[in-house]
């Protein structure tokens, strides 16, 4: 949090969640909660990995963030461009949701996984929401951080039983809010609990600089 890098989000997520904060990368029937149907055509642009190689170079940072929707969705198409920004030396991590296993390629690139599983307030079922294949081998990744969206501290007890059941490692804690002001809302109920239970806390800072703004 708070390192500077460049930012690769991939469109389209294998799960639905009912308070996802970039529905505009998936949600084009309006199931989340901004009830809005968004236009596929109108948010996703086809970009070669060449290009995509050129911009991230022209932004002068050794970190990338290849985040979506579901980054690993699209893994045999991205695995050729992360091979290459690794070559030049770039650290690379992906964001995601943990239910597709990743490829052994991929793992072996050395990209780190920033591991976000849903809990059952999230809404799809734990069937589609919770893939034990997928989160041993993620486990099994250097440097593997699990980062849990929570609102409140009985959403923790669930978090406590998928690390004990999945022997997750590394545990992060961040509040759930699409804005500032539910971010203050959950933010304070949740931070003497997580920090008991010897997790990391964790928080939206691009929510605390910019509000609900997109970026470009």
């Amino acid at each position: 949090m708070g390192r500077n890098c460049a930012f690769i989000r991939l469109g389209g997520c294998n799960l639905s969640c009912r308070w996802c904060d970039t529905p505009y990368t998936w949600d084009w029937k309006g199931v989340s909660d901004t009830a809005i149907a968004f236009d596929p055509r109108k948010e996703l642009h086809r970009m070669t990995a060449r290009k995509i190689i050129a911009e991230v170079r022209s932004k002068g940072v050794d970190l990338l963030v290849v985040s979506g929707g579901e980054p690993l969705s699209q893994q045999h198409r991205i695995i050729p461009l992360i091979a290459e920004l690794r070559s030049t030396g770039m650290s690379v991590e992906i964001e995601t949701n943990g239910t597709i296993v990743p490829h052994d390629r991929l793992i072996g690139l050395g990209v780190r996984f920033n591991v976000s599983p849903k809990l059952a307030f999230a809404g799809d079922t734990i069937g589609r929401r919770i893939v034990p294949q997928a989160l041993e081998r993620l486990n099994g990744t250097a440097g593997v951080a699990f980062k849990f969206v929570c609102r409140t501290v009985s959403h923790l007890d669930e978090v406590a039983e998928l690390q004990a059941s999945h022997r997750l490692r590394e545990i992060w804690i961040t509040p759930e809010g699409r804005t500032v002001k539910d971010l203050d809302r959950h933010f304070p109920g949740l931070a003497d609990e997580v920090t008991r239970r010897g997790w990391n806390l964790s928080h939206r800072l691009h929510m605390l600089a910019w509000g609900e703004k997109r970026g470009v």
